[in-house]
């Protein structure tokens, strides 16, 4: 028997979280969430279905959506809005199945093959659509298939609040005819390079010559391949996926010259990775550091520790390093970036760390100090914990700063980071 896996696909959100968290002021309204601190004008992160069919866009400025529709109302985005809707359509649809795999803030998986006591998978996707309908107030789209990317594909067909299911013998009629760009798992960039190779439907991709593919894409070719055809043998998988990175970026209001100001957003950047990485009890090695001067061009560069770390120090005066090191003096910063990757279990890393039966000196003082560091660390995220990020601070962190802004987790954030999913 083939399995039935569900995709569910939120409707607009943002937009449609804030409708249903005060509907006096937005249901049934144009709204936009925009203004996002990642931006630097300010763009249009998603619009409602009322501000789409005025010609509203994602990734237009807000300038341009007003000009498209003068009566838009423009919201602010709430991260900690979002997490709370999120966590209660994911547990609804966890009645149904254990099986749900979040792909991201407004979308999951949920394999319903051993699901039958609730009815057919159209009549369980029917169940929960309602349900979320009417207890949440929340549009959804969703997709049912034979496995996760067909799934995924017919959840796109019909929106809002649309249910489409496809069956092996359709996939030809349904799937195959749609552009290259539509596919699921394929990028603008991926989408020229199959337009060149005169791949322009999924169908003449499941038509493609595989060792062509191979050639120019190489095992994401035969991937793609293999999903065009509708074949897709991947788990829906209930276990959230190791963290491999944990990152910030900010794009700066002005483009930014000074060093010593540089210096500080990289430490409020390094504060909030750090942050992270404890809550996750995890340990990293690499610090990458990420800079786009005011013209794009943008250059990533990595060092690698000695040791694992979740300092905030360690990781700041690490990316402080690569910073004066690799940026060319002068030139002006638009965006600053700061990653810790490699990461690993802080205790399985504890526990792996051998002891020199002669250690050196100068390593012994270096090992002090991160003990010393890590403790404070320790004790200050307890205090922001329970009192507030702004509670305690570091020196530089008290300057009046944009980057500032970081520490605010309402109006930070994205879809896809899903750690964020897991703790609030």
């Amino acid at each position: 028997m083939d399995a039935r896996i569900l995709h569910i696909d939120m409707n607009a959100f943002y937009c449609s979280c804030h409708a249903a968290a005060n509907p006096e002021a937005y249901r049934g309204r144009p709204t936009a969430v925009a203004g996002s601190p990642e931006t630097r004008h300010g763009v249009v992160v998603t619009a409602s279905y009322e501000a789409r069919r005025m010609g509203v866009r994602a990734t237009m400025t807000t300038a341009e959506a007003l000009r498209h529709c003068p009566s838009l109302i423009l919201i602010h985005p709430d991260f900690h809005l979002y997490r709370s809707y999120a966590r209660r359509v994911f547990r609804l649809i966890r009645e149904y199945t254990p099986l749900v795999q979040v792909y991201s803030i407004d979308e999951c998986f949920a394999d319903v093959t051993g699901s039958r006591q609730f009815g057919t998978p159209r009549e369980i996707a029917e169940t929960i659509q309602r349900r979320i309908l009417q207890e949440l107030d929340l549009p959804c789209s969703i997709g049912i298939g034979w496995n996760k990317f067909i799934a995924k594909m017919a959840s796109d067909l019909k929106k809002p609040l649309g249910i489409t299911e496809i069956q092996r013998e359709a996939l030809a009629e349904v799937i195959w005819p749609l552009p290259i760009g539509q596919m699921f798992g394929v990028g603008r960039k991926t989408a020229q390079l199959l337009e060149r190779l005169r791949v322009h439907t999924i169908g003449d991709l499941a038509r493609a010559d595989a060792e062509t593919l191979h050639r120019h894409l190489g095992r994401r070719g035969l991937e793609l391949l293999r999903r065009a055809r509708g074949e897709d043998d991947s788990p829906v998988s209930p276990e959230p996926e190791p963290l491999k990175s944990i990152g910030h970026s900010i794009t700066l209001a002005h483009d930014v010259v000074d060093t010593d100001e540089l210096c500080t957003v990289l430490l409020n950047l390094a504060d909030q990775v750090g942050r992270r990485v404890r809550r996750h009890r995890l340990v990293g090695r690499t610090v990458q550091l990420t800079i786009r001067y005011a013209n794009r061009e943008t250059i990533t560069r990595a060092r690698t520790l000695e040791t694992t770390t979740c300092v905030t120090e360690k990781i700041y005066e690490t990316a402080r390093d690569l910073l004066l090191q690799h940026r060319t003096p002068g030139r002006a910063v638009r965006l600053l970036g700061v990653s810790l990757g490699q990461l690993t279990s802080a205790d399985e890393s504890r526990r792996s760390v051998q002891l020199s039966l002669f250690p050196n000196p100068a390593e012994s003082v270096d090992a002090q100090r991160d003990i010393k560091l890590q403790r404070l660390d320790e004790v200050t995220d307890h205090l922001r914990n329970k009192f507030g990020e702004d509670i305690v601070l570091r020196g530089r962190m008290l300057v009046n700063h944009e980057s500032n802004q970081l520490r605010n987790r309402q109006i930070r954030g994205t879809s896809l980071q899903k750690d964020n999913l897991r703790t609030d």
